[in-house]
């Protein structure tokens, strides 16, 4: 079994307050085990973080990961949300809180 961080996305631009987190949370899980997304059994949805419209997603197996990354555009869309939003999905690095941080606080 691959380390857990290798079987890991980030998701950034989910919607934030628009809906109960386990809700949202619901959502993201039912996105990423899509086939039309390029998904696969999903094991854990973190979310909210300690960043704002972003979540990790971390799958069963990491073929999933490389897959879900090849997706040209991921769309968030439910019944429950009033529209679809676009998510940016990234490979999980350890770093990548404080690069998240760091294009927030210091735009490029």
């Amino acid at each position: 079994q691959a380390a857990k961080s290798a079987r890991t996305v980030v998701i950034a631009g989910v919607p934030d307050g628009l809906l109960h987190n386990d809700v949202m949370t619901d959502i993201l899980m039912i996105h990423f085990q899509m086939s039309k997304n390029n998904g696969g059994d999903v094991e854990e949805v973190m979310y909210p973080t300690r960043e704002k419209g972003v979540a990790y997603v971390t799958f069963e197996d990491q073929e999933v990961v490389e897959s879900v990354l090849k997706k040209d555009e991921h769309r968030l869309e439910d019944k429950r949300l009033s529209r679809y939003y676009p998510l940016k999905v990234t490979r999980y690095c350890e770093n990548v809180s404080s690069f998240i941080i760091y294009l927030v606080v210091l735009p490029l």
